[in-house]
């Protein structure tokens, strides 16, 4: 009976051996799926930039002196034509009267030059004198005259210089940044040295953002802005695009252009220099056919072998982008009652990074595949997930 019994054991243990292995070799693969829905999309392009007020004009000096007096501090409100700052006008005023004397004498001379002029005019008339001597005090007249007006001119000159010493606003607005300080000195040689920096009025801004040139050509103005800034991370802030402009800036081989995009700060909360998160709404739907992006990328292993050859290198990059002509036709695989992949063409629309809309080719309810998980492996082991899969799990 010991003998029967551990036969009977021997041979239970072998068919259920047998049955293990077999079972490894015959399962079908089990796919992952997801339903078409419909609801909300919006495509978004997101950048970031900076806040700047509208109008920005930083007051410098043309003249060079010494800061004798400061009117205006940070934050502080100005008129146009307020005085900010004043230099001291002592050197200029000096050379105001220096150019006043010399024009005295000039004068001076242009009234002997004449007098000269006349008198020899007279002489040659009674043949007392030569017609060279005549040509001789025009011609002294004429350099006299040109004396004074360049005297004239080094006065005007003088005097501009003395009013430069008193600084004034250009703009109404509120002041920014100061500078200087009282005693320092300015020199204005090369450059004009910056003494404040104005906005004009902080209520409205805008913000430059940096958009990449892969995204900037669904870009348009009066496109909705909605946007974030660190100082306030849980309020979100509205604009507008009001400007797309054609220069491109190039930092590190990466090409952008430069997005400006206009703010109603009427609370006052956004400050100039402020980073912000900006989110365009580039287009809107209120109801869409969805499917997730992960079936977009989905192929059955054998389409996958087909398809390895004759890819070009980066084609599969260029075929998720959208907006073209081929990210609009793509296909998909849905699952069929038999529990098999088939292949269903769709014209897709808008992508908001985790799904895209579907135009034609499915409606609401339709099982579509996005990745596969194989249970045919090696015998005992666990299952392991397809490397051909779309990756359903994953989202972007």
């Amino acid at each position: 009976m010991k003998k029967w019994i551990v036969f009977l054991l021997l041979a239970a243990a072998a068919g259920g051996g047998w049955w293990w292995l077999q079972r490894g070799n015959t399962d079908a693969p089990e796919y992952q799926t997801t339903t078409v829905a419909s609801g909300p999309m919006t495509q978004i392009v997101t950048a970031s930039g900076a806040l700047n007020p509208v109008i920005n004009v930083t007051v410098g000096s043309q003249i060079s002196g010494i800061i004798q007096k400061l009117f205006a501090d940070f934050n502080s409100p100005v008129k146009a034509g307020q005085v900010v700052a004043q230099l001291d006008p002592a050197t200029y005023r000096a050379i105001v009267h220096q150019m006043e004397g010399e024009l005295a004498n000039a004068k001076a001379a242009l009234e002997l030059a004449q007098l000269t002029a006349a008198r020899k005019k007279e002489l040659v008339a009674q043949n007392a004198s030569t017609k060279a001597d005549l040509d001789t005090a025009v011609a002294t007249l004429h350099q006299a005259e040109a004396t004074v007006l360049v005297r004239q001119a080094n006065l005007e000159k003088a005097n501009v210089d003395l009013s430069r010493c008193t600084i004034l606003s250009p703009i109404d607005g509120i002041v920014i940044s100061r500078s200087v300080d009282v005693g320092q000195t300015v020199a204005a040689t090369m450059n004009a040295p910056v003494l404040f920096t104005i906005a004009n009025d902080l209520a409205k801004m805008q913000i430059d953002a940096d958009v990449a040139e892969a995204d900037v050509g669904t870009v348009e103005v009066d496109q909705a802005v909605a946007f974030t800034v660190d100082a306030f991370p849980y309020r979100t802030f509205h604009g507008k695009v009001v400007q797309v402009r054609n220069a491109a800036k190039t930092v590190q081989n990466v090409v952008t252009y430069d997005v400006v995009i206009s703010v109603s700060n009427e609370d006052l909360k956004l400050k100039p220099g402020m980073t912000a998160n900006v989110s365009i709404i580039v287009a809107q739907r209120e109801k869409s056919l969805m499917i997730s992006n992960a079936s977009l990328r989905f192929r059955p292993p054998d389409e996958q072998a087909k398809a390895a050859p004759s890819a070009a290198p980066g084609s599969a990059g260029r075929r998720g982008r959208p907006g073209g002509k081929a990210s609009r036709e793509r296909t998909v695989y849905v699952l069929s009652p038999a529990g098999k992949p088939a292949p269903a063409p769709v014209k897709l629309g808008i992508n908001d990074g985790i799904a895209t809309e579907v135009l034609e080719g499915l409606k609401e309810g339709d099982t579509v595949i996005t990745g596969m998980t194989s249970t045919a492996t090696k015998p005992g082991g666990p299952p392991a997930p397809n490397p051909l899969s779309g990756g359903g799990m994953r989202r972007f």
